[in-house]
Parts: structure tokens; sequence; C-alpha cells
């Protein structure tokens, strides 16, 4: 028999969401749309805590003209609910853009508009986070044996709150990649800074920056400098010859599809890395054929001008730095002849991607319960829950983090909508039909939301 819970226990959840960026907003916007249309008996209770003081989503990456990658229909609730009042759609109608955004025949929006949808999504389901609380500790709760409830700890400056769930859904994210031994400085940006760094240069009069990297975000950085600052030299260095261009066509982008998390779940580990080789450039290290031409344009003019400040330093990479007082040396070294070429830099800027954060790292005692796979990794059910040992009850779901198991799409934007709503199933699915403490649990997430 269930041992009863004392007085003073936190408030149970449902499911408590660890970061609030666009998966568990659209979580946030999923359970909304459910609750709404069930009884208070049926409804999902949640929370979420973010460690930001408001939603922002790569906000140093929204350069003024750069467009989304994926079309808008792929949304935080489309593709789940096309009826959806937290649509694109929707949002554009309650900012008077509709028609315009109509006739302007484009699939794609600028990023700071889709940014501005998040938002907008987001301040609908505000009343379910708490921003500026940043989750130090997860405590599973062991009842008869089993780990029934886990206890998540968050801190917002001296306030610490503990809240207590069924379920956890972690979507805290990626976190910048920067090369073994270098680190991020005044002078030495990773490419998510950018847009904040920048500022800090208008008086300066910076005369070159050097840019690394090969794919879509490289590429924005070295068009806006370039176009930022006309009297510097912009330097882009990179392992290949050139751009690699980005795959976006018909066929190629079923790999987005939600079929292929089925298809790619199933199939053998052989051919789980077959589909990542076949169709890499789908995602990674690309870049949109439009801004590829568009630099090549560039290049191609200074040089018929005799007024080079577009350079392209290929099959080459940045192998020393050195900081010098007000500028950065870097050692560009020649893959092909070893031949080493020192630059003087303003700011070197690391376009080097994102890795997902170590989902483990936040369980605690409850991450030796995970089951791993032969390289380590976490075992993941195909409805995105962690797998654990027998005397784990508790659901952890990994909104992000599962490529290994689930394929390329699973934890991108194109998926997102239909994610959640998995998510929610499986959460529903295993809901004990008549759950303990559900008045206790109901009674206190009305008054901590």
């Amino acid at each position: 028999m269930s041992q009863a819970l004392p007085d003073d226990a936190p408030p149970i959840h449902d499911l408590i969401g660890i970061g609030f960026g666009p998966s568990n907003v659209a979580m946030a916007l999923a359970l909304s749309e459910h609750n709404a249309g069930v009884g208070r008996q049926g409804a999902v209770t949640a929370h979420f805590f973010e460690r930001q003081p408001c939603f922002g989503w790569h906000r140093g990456m929204l350069i003024d003209d750069a467009t989304m990658q994926v079309s808008f229909l792929k949304d935080l609730v489309t593709l789940r609910n096309p009826a959806s009042e937290y649509s694109f759609l929707c949002y554009l109608r309650s900012k008077g853009r509709l028609i315009d955004f109509v006739n302007h025949k484009n699939l794609f929006p600028l990023r700071v508009e889709f940014h501005d949808y998040l938002e907008w999504a987001a301040a609908k389901v505000d009343d379910m986070v708490s921003y500026g609380h940043e989750v130090v500790a997860v405590t599973p709760v062991v009842r008869d044996g089993t780990v029934e409830y886990v206890d998540v700890t968050a801190r917002s400056g001296d306030e610490t709150v503990v809240h207590r769930a069924r379920n956890l859904v972690i979507g805290t994210g990626l976190r910048p990649r920067m090369p073994d031994g270098v680190e991020r400085g005044e002078r030495i940006w990773h490419n998510s800074d950018l847009l904040t760094k920048v500022e800090t240069l208008d008086s300066a009069a910076p005369t070159r920056f050097i840019v690394v990297g090969a794919g879509q975000s490289a590429a924005e950085n070295v068009a806006f400098l370039h176009r930022r600052f006309p009297e510097a030299e912009v330097c882009a260095v990179f392992s290949r010859y050139g751009y690699s261009p980005a795959d976006d066509s018909s066929f190629a982008n079923r790999i987005f599809d939600p079929a292929a998390v089925d298809e790619y779940y199933t199939a053998p580990d052989a051919i789980k890395r077959k589909l990542m080789g076949y169709h890499g450039n789908t995602n990674y290290a690309v870049v949109d054929i439009d801004l590829i031409d568009d630099l090549y344009r560039q290049s191609y003019q200074e040089k018929v001008l005799g007024t080079e400040r577009l350079r392209f330093l290929n099959v080459s990479r940045l192998t020393s730095l050195e900081e010098t007082g007000d500028k950065v040396r870097a050692t560009i070294t020649s893959l092909v002849t070893s031949e080493q070429t020192t630059l003087d830099a303003d700011v070197v800027v690391y376009a080097t991607g994102y890795r997902p954060a170590d989902p483990l790292r936040l369980l605690g005692d409850l991450a030796t319960r995970c089951v791993l796979d032969q390289r380590g990794l976490p075992r993941v059910r195909r409805d995105y829950r962690l797998a654990t040992d027998a005397e784990v009850r508790c659901g952890i779901y990994l909104q992000g983090g599962t490529e290994h198991t689930h394929g390329i799409t699973s934890s991108l934007l194109s998926n997102t909508a239909i994610r959640v709503g998995e998510i929610l199933d499986s959460i529903t699915g295993r809901r004990p039909i008549a759950a303990p403490d559900r008045a206790e649990a109901a009674q206190g997430a009305a008054s901590h939301s």
C-alpha cells in the first residue's frame, strides 16, 4: 500500500518542464489545448522552469535579413493541430500582417519575425512558467521501493522552490560548441554572441574579422560583418573548397517527415549510420544556395574592382590563437601544403555549431537508473522517454539529444509540434485512472502557477 504524503509535501504536478525554449513552449501549448477539451478530472497539471529572465531563442543570431530554413507551417502547433489558435498564421492575423505575408509568396519568414511569433506564443501560456529560475537539483522520491515522483529544486536569487512531479520533460536546448582549448572572451566569440558583442565595436573602427566555419551561421556571419563594417576585411576560414549547398529538395526533405522518425527508430544500427551519411547535407555544415551565390558574386566583384575585403581561406584550418592587446593573432594552416599564414584580427568568430545539453547531468542520483547503450549514450523509448530500470515509474522525457535513437529530425523545429503531441499522449496514457493525490495536485497547481 502506498504511503501517505506528509502535509508539507511539495505541490504535485503531472509534469515539470525544465527549460522554456520552443520545444517546451510547444509542450505548454499542447497542454493548454488538451486541458481546454477535458474536464478538471482529465486535466494535466504542469509547470515549467526557465533560467532566462524572459523568453529568448538564439537572440544573438537574429540578423535582420536572416530567414528561417523551415516552412512557417512547421510552427509550434500546426502539424499536430492545423486548427490551433496558436499557429503562425494566427500570430500574423493578430499583428495585422496576414494578407501582406500571403502576398509575399514565401514559405520562409524572417528569423526575427519567427522569434516574435515564439514570444507571442510563449506569452499565451506564461502562467505555466517561472522565468529566472534555474533548476539545480532533481531528486528521486521513493515510495514502496519505487521512484514514483521526482522533486525538482529551482533557484531564483536567494529563493529556492521545490515542486514534485510524476513526469519530467527536459527541454534545455543546445550549448555553443568551441574547439578544444579555445575559450570565449572579449575578442574570441561564438556566433551565438554575435549581435550582443558586435554593438561594442561600433566606435572601434575594426579592420579585420575572421570567421571560422562552413555552415549557414558562418556564412550569415560573414555576410553580416562585411555589410556592417564597410571598411573592414572579413576572412572566412574553412577546411572545404567552399560552402556546400543545403539539399532542400522535395524528396530529400522527407527525412524531416514525422514518419521518418518511426523508420529511423526501428532501423538497424548499420542503416541508421547510412541514413545519417546520406542525408547529413540537409542540415549539417551546409548553406542556402542563394547566400552562397551572393557571397561569391560579392567576392568576384571586389576582385574586379581591386578592393578585396571578402577573403576565403579554404582548405585551411585555424591552428593557433594569441591575444595581443587589442588584437587576436591567428595562425591559418593550409591542409594541403601546411603553409602558415598569420593574421591580426579585431575579432575571431567561431561558427562551430552546438551540442545538446547532457540530460543525465541534471538527474543526479536518478542518472544511475538510466539505461545506456554500448556507446554510453542513453537509451530512449519511441515516446522520447528515457529507458530506466524497472523501479522507476516516473517518466523522464527528452526534447533534444535523441538524434542517435530517433534521427536527424527528432529534435529539430520541423518535428516539434508532433513530438510534444506524442509525449503528451504518452503521459496521459501512462497516468493511473485514479491517481493518488489528484486533488492535492490540482490545488497545488492552481496556487503555484
